[in-house]
């Protein structure tokens, strides 16, 4: 048993996005998760973190305000959810190479310095140690054309910024669940076989959330990888482009 925190990141509830961030819910109750839901475009979050927020007199350091001043209300319950789920499930779609502007503002927020990262607190000594992150995305380009060879990009690449900022606050981040071809041009037999597979993808749901804790991650490097200036030893390993010789 494990607290489940879902957020969804998409601003219409009939989606398919909507529909299967709500099969995670039920799936993380079914196997037997407390679970949290948090529709954020459905409770009006605002993803602009700015000083007037925090009362700041002159001008504005997120990172000074965040750790010195009172966490504003309307986030408070939110960085809340995130300080108490062991396992933390993002829906939400690819738009423009990266996910909704809503759910980069949700990282630039809720990610709290002082809370849940702070310059003696990240990456392998990270404040959310022994939390899971589980990105299911949804792409309407083709698996090919979002695949490392595809003209799209390498869609895992594109999640790789979003990931390593978890993986800052000390989370694992999981294989993620990537669902391509989602767009609402098919017609005739190309609608009714999308709508096909998309049924099946909510119907795994439950597997999905069931597995979540056996679900392969990916791997990053260790803080013993680097040197005193933060560069990658040259014996250690290479496991993204981002970070390499």
């Amino acid at each position: 048993m494990a607290n489940s925190l879902v957020v969804l990141a998409h601003p219409e509830p009939t989606s398919f996005g909507a529909d299967w961030a709500r099969a995670s819910v039920s799936g993380g109750m079914a196997a037997g998760d407390s679970v949290r839901f948090r529709d954020l475009c459905g409770i009006g979050f605002d993803p602009v973190e700015r000083g007037e927020l925090y009362g700041t007199d002159g001008p504005f350091d997120p990172l000074k305000a965040q750790e010195t001043q009172q966490v504003p209300t309307d986030i408070a319950g939110l960085v809340a959810d995130v300080e108490w789920a062991d396992r933390l499930v993002f829906h939400f779609p690819m738009w423009w190479f990266g996910p909704p502007a809503v759910l980069k503002g949700w990282f630039d927020r809720i990610l709290v310095h002082g809370r849940l990262h702070d310059v003696d607190h990240r990456f392998d000594r990270g404040r959310c140690l022994g939390k899971r992150a589980l990105f299911c995305v949804s792409t309407g380009a083709t698996g090919a054309g979002c695949g490392p060879d595809g003209k799209e990009g390498n869609v895992r690449f594109l999640l790789w910024p979003i990931a390593y900022a978890l993986r800052y606050c000390g989370l694992d981040i999981c294989e993620p669940v990537l669902v391509h071809g989602v767009h609402g041009y098919f017609e005739g037999r190309e609608k009714a076989d999308l709508e096909a597979r998309l049924k099946g993808v909510i119907a795994d749901q439950a597997n999905v959330m069931a597995t979540l804790d056996r679900r392969e991650l990916w791997p990053f490097n260790a803080d013993s990888d680097f040197d005193r200036d933060g560069r990658l030893l040259r014996n250690a390993p290479v496991h993204w482009p981002f970070v390499s010789h």
